[in-house]
């Protein structure tokens, strides 16, 4: 192959890379979309605040504190209850044993468990009560299997509240757990307690900071990972 050769090749592949990026950004777009077009809001304003979501057929109502970090319904949860939805026949969690770390509001808990799932559902003890809130008003009598709340703080004891003798998960779950916290090293604890070896993890997360992002590369080191996700769009300047 000769030198224009070669750019003509080059330049060829790099258009059609371009196109699919492009294409991408569009499916992307599309997706974003139909994501915020599940999100309502009350038509008053409320005592309480609260969103409202339409996840696998059903119409959920999260309760949020606005002064509690863990208490807002976060757009990785979002995409995981989307991802969820979407692609039930390859995850399907029918009678699957599930656990989400970080639950927050409940938002996946909830979906998962409208999806047929057995899910237990944790947080830091000071999130338990509008967890619990949440997902009693979103499942009751709606769910094959009443999920479960239960507190837990990433790294202590997890033998003794999760034993590995006889707490055996198909899925972990995890929506916006890592972040700018200074608890990192124990949420990879806790995932490789949790974590069988025929236990599949299904994670959102933002990339963020380098600290954060180097986070993937640890866990990388410990699990097999399989990244998907939207096409990240370089801002204009």
């Amino acid at each position: 192959m000769d030198l224009t050769s070669q750019h003509s090749h080059l330049q060829n592949e790099l258009i059609r890379e371009l196109e699919r990026q492009e294409g991408r950004e569009e499916e992307d777009e599309q997706i974003v979309a139909e994501i915020m077009r599940r999100r309502f809001f009350p038509p008053l304003i409320t005592h309480k605040p609260w969103e409202g979501f339409h996840f696998a057929g059903h119409e959920i109502r999260i309760t949020e504190a606005t002064d509690c970090y863990g208490a807002v319904v976060w757009p990785s949860a979002l995409v995981l209850c989307y991802f969820l939805e979407t692609n039930s026949k390859q995850y399907n969690l029918v009678d699957k044993n599930v656990i989400e770390i970080g639950a927050g509001t409940g938002l996946v808990s909830i979906v998962a468990s409208l999806l047929g799932a057995l899910v237990t559902a944790t947080d830091l003890p000071e999130l338990l009560g509008n967890l619990q809130h949440n997902v009693l008003q979103n499942t009751k009598l709606k769910c094959k299997h009443q999920p479960r709340v239960k507190e837990l703080s990433w790294g202590i004891d997890l033998e003794k509240n999760f034993p590995r003798s006889s707490c055996h998960f198909d899925y972990i779950m995890a929506a916006d757990v890592v972040y700018h916290h200074p608890f990192l090293d124990e949420l990879l604890l806790t995932f490789d307690h949790l974590c069988a070896n025929d236990t599949v993890i299904l994670w959102a997360m933002k990339f963020r900071l380098e600290k954060e992002n180097q986070f993937v590369g640890r866990f990388q080191t410990l699990f097999d990972l399989e990244i998907q996700g939207f096409f990240n769009r370089q801002p204009h300047t």
